[in-house]
């Protein structure tokens, strides 16, 4: 992330969170009414399940707060373990 770098001495953090299937309308749009896609995609996750926005939100809420100032550059992956399996 080369703009982290550039904009690390003004003191504006850039950082990005990558999330896996998150139960959203889009998702719902996505797989419609059909249970065994949705059931599919869970099965992907070694958690088992979709994630929920606010799982996605508490992530983006720590990334704004002052918790996280000396944080920069930086992708959280949230995605129930798909990436580490």
């Amino acid at each position: 992330m080369a703009v982290a770098l550039e904009l690390a001495r003004e003191n504006i953090r850039v950082n990005a969170v990558s999330p896996a299937a998150v139960q959203t309308e889009m998702f719902d749009r996505f797989v419609g009414n059909n249970e065994e896609v949705k059931a599919g995609f869970a099965n992907m996750h070694p958690m088992g399940r979709i994630g929920q926005p606010s799982e996605i939100a508490s992530v983006v809420a720590f990334l704004f707060s002052g918790e996280s100032s000396f944080m920069t550059g930086q992708s959280i992956t949230v995605d129930g373990g798909y990436t580490a399996a």
